[in-house]
């Protein structure tokens, strides 16, 4: 494993497309989780520790308000468009909600995990 304060010679990887596939945000080569949503210990590439990685709610946040929209959009139009019975509109749209919640919550974390890390953020602290 390489130490973690090695310097590397390429610039680092976009936020962007590290975040979305889930890897190390520095290397971009390594492996960010462990399972669906829990964060390996360090990067099995570079050594990244990743200890500061600190998203909350914000992934479950973004993809919550994202999905209503969605789905409240697709029930709408399913009721004007052609005014279903209320158990097929629930058939629909509970499962685009499972799928696209499911779906998209890892790649929003591992998002916000990378750009945590590209700008350097974390907890506030007050000057005393």
């Amino acid at each position: 494993m390489a130490p973690e304060n090695q310097s590397y010679d390429r610039s680092p990887p976009s936020a962007l497309s590290v975040g979305l596939r889930g890897r190390c945000p520095r290397c971009g080569r390594g492996r960010l989780f462990d399972g669906y949503l829990a964060t390996r210990p360090a990067c099995e590439s570079c050594g990244l520790d990743f200890r500061f990685i600190d998203s909350g709610d914000g992934p479950a946040f973004f993809v919550m308000s994202f999905v209503g929209i969605v789905v409240v959009a697709l029930a709408l139009w399913m009721e004007f468009t052609f005014q279903p019975r209320l158990w097929i509109i629930m058939a629909v749209t509970v499962p685009v909600t499972l799928l696209l919640s499911f779906g998209l919550v890892r790649p929003a974390k591992g998002l916000l995990i990378a750009l945590q890390y590209q700008n350097k953020a974390e907890e506030g602290r007050i000057r005393r």
